[in-house]
């Protein structure tokens, strides 16, 4: 299934520049965009993009093999592209007027049009977070098991009870005054 053999030598020969890179981007001292332009910006590879491009293919080789080896492994994958997908999937919910679509021709308008987008996905997944929070510790004190595990499948993405065509009011006095979380809405009872 592979082709083709890593250049280990290029790697290990240009090791403590990949490391300052590496540090350098981590502190912020520079972007990743930043370096990658410069570095493409010569007309010839250059070494350390050459070992760059080594080292990237030694680690989508393990990645390669951990996929065909482990099926936990992919199953996780698997797990972490869906949270990405109900992401945008609540996106799509709240991004309905014209058809999803960003018609504004000025750049600051399309940024300001994404940023109010990502602002309502962030408070819902906010306000989902605090509540199912606030519901496993009221599940808990009733006595029932919860299992850690089982609550890496519940995305914070939820949005069956946002109303998009409404009309909202805030009141922020009464929100001031307020202390707490509203209190939880308790599920009808299950009849024999």
């Amino acid at each position: 299934m592979f082709s083709g053999t890593l250049n280990r030598d290029l790697v290990l020969e240009r090791w403590d520049d990949l490391l300052r890179v590496a540090g350098s981007v981590k502190m912020g001292w520079v972007t990743a965009s930043l370096l990658i332009g410069k570095l493409q910006s010569y007309r010839r590879q250059n070494a350390m993009m050459r070992a760059l491009q080594e080292y990237g293919r030694l680690i989508k080789t393990i990645h390669i093999v951990r996929c065909l080896d482990n099926p936990e492994y992919r199953r996780a994958i698997g797990g972490q592209l869906n949270k990405g997908e109900q992401l945008h999937n609540l996106r799509r919910f709240l991004f309905f007027a014209n058809e999803g679509e960003i018609r504004r021709s000025q750049f600051e308008d399309q940024t300001t049009q994404v940023l109010c987008l990502n602002l309502a996905a962030n408070a819902i997944i906010t306000w989902n977070t605090v509540y199912m929070a606030e519901a496993l510790e009221a599940a808990r004190a009733e006595g029932l098991a919860v299992d850690d595990d089982d609550l890496t499948h519940i995305p914070p993405t939820l949005w069956a009870h946002v109303n998009v065509y409404g009309k909202y009011e805030f009141d922020v006095e009464a929100g001031s005054r307020r202390t707490g979380l509203r209190p939880l809405r308790q599920a009808p009872a299950a009849s024999a």
